[in-house]
């Protein structure tokens, strides 16, 4: 994955990273932003279910959440993450 020299310098710059380290930084933040929609909804929910929530709060979180990303994701409606989630 591509890592803009610029942002590694300045995050090796801010935080007292070396290059190598703020290199790894921000390879992985990129990495987490790129995660697929579809990967993140089906991750989330099952994230969020074992940690007792019923699917209706589940599909709430996860409309706010995706809406809330840095880039954000396409706006899906109840229907549209549960055919994620359940196929």
């Amino acid at each position: 994955m591509f890592a803009d020299p610029v942002l590694i310098d300045h995050v090796a710059r801010t935080t007292g990273l070396s290059q190598s380290e703020a290199r790894r930084v921000v390879v992985d933040v990129l990495s987490f932003h790129h995660e697929p929609v579809e990967d993140l909804v089906r991750r989330r929910h099952a994230e969020l279910r074992s940690a007792g929530a019923r699917n209706e709060q589940v599909f709430a979180a996860l409309a706010t959440e995706l809406a809330s990303r840095v880039v954000a994701g396409p706006a899906l409606t109840e229907r549209q993450v549960r055919r994620i989630v359940y196929g």
